[in-house]
């Protein structure tokens, strides 16, 4: 795998101490920070998988990477071995990528995009608000 994964989690930020750079948070009128643009929460069990997913992807990448070493340096490379640890971490890799989606569509809010115009749709909308394709398929649909 030629791709490498954070072991911060993604969605964890940098404290403001150490991001001199950012801008303080507007206040508004009640003289807390704006927070009707912020994203809404995360569900902390998707949250606990998707951790257990990298702390279990990273385990598996690095071993691996150890069992290929080992055998490489006794001269005696079994495939059989390789092929299977790396199935196993593909795997993983796939589950850890769609905890990372569903993060994702909670916190954006967009289901999808339109297959007709490419427009983002919110969850359990049936028609594009851009062009009013259909977005699910009805029963009497043929």
């Amino acid at each position: 795998m030629s791709r490498f994964r954070l072991l911060r989690p993604i969605d964890e930020e940098a404290p403001q101490a150490a991001r001199p750079d950012a801008p303080e948070p507007a206040a508004n009128g009640n003289g807390r920070g704006a927070a009707e643009g912020s994203p809404p929460p995360i569900d902390p069990e998707l949250k606990a998988q998707r951790d257990r997913l990298l702390q279990r992807f990273t385990v598996l990448q690095l071993d691996l990477g150890g069992a290929f070493y080992e055998m490489a340096i006794r001269d005696h490379v079994r495939l059989d071995v390789l092929t299977r640890k790396a199935a196993e971490l593909q795997r993983v890799d796939a589950e850890l990528a769609q905890a990372e989606r569903m993060i994702e569509l909670a916190r954006t809010g967009v289901a999808g995009n339109c297959p007709s115009c490419d427009a983002p749709y919110g969850p359990g909308v049936g028609f594009c608000s851009q062009c009013g394709s259909a977005l699910v398929r009805t029963e009497g649909a043929g």
